[in-house]
């Protein structure tokens, strides 16, 4: 396909073989008003536990591309993709569509499957019978990179 709504995406398989335990704050950080901080933290967290249910159909790809953006998924993000999952509909999922991979959310209804972007300025793609298509995984997890700059917030 050479719409620009595709992304190419980078895999890696998922490495679960080693062990990073993370501290972790079991009693969790309040979003609204601040709470007495924790001067230690007892539990720890293993990311591999976390976020990998399947560790033999797990892979990991970085974003390339904005048409999922208003789904909270940006450019340079890692998605944690399940290949053992059933698509269903409404899913993140990184599919394979005529020789390039992309990653929409997966409309299937009467009409056939559909690739829907979550930016405005991309269109769905419909599947038809003449597309080399592959529902490849699906999305359980996208890791965002915080440390981005947000224009949108404005102090007056």
């Amino acid at each position: 396909m050479s719409d620009s709504n595709n992304q190419n995406l980078e895999f890696f398989r998922a490495d679960v073989a080693s062990q990073v335990d993370l501290p972790y704050a079991d009693t969790g950080v309040r979003a609204g008003f601040p709470s007495p901080a924790q001067d230690f933290m007892e539990y720890a967290l293993d990311l591999n536990k976390e976020l990998i249910s399947h560790p033999a159909s797990t892979f990991l790809a970085r974003v390339q591309g904005d048409s999922m953006k208003d789904a909270g998924v940006y450019d340079g993000d890692l998605l944690v993709i399940d290949k053992s999952l059933p698509p269903f509909d409404g899913a993140m999922a990184v599919c394979y569509v005529d020789g390039e991979f992309t990653v929409k959310f997966i409309k299937i209804n009467k009409n056939g499957i559909w690739l829907v972007p979550a930016n405005e300025t991309y269109r769905p793609i419909r599947i038809t019978g003449q597309n080399n298509f592959l529902i490849w995984g699906i999305v359980t997890y996208s890791v965002h990179n915080q440390k981005r700059k947000f224009s949108h917030v404005r102090i007056d």
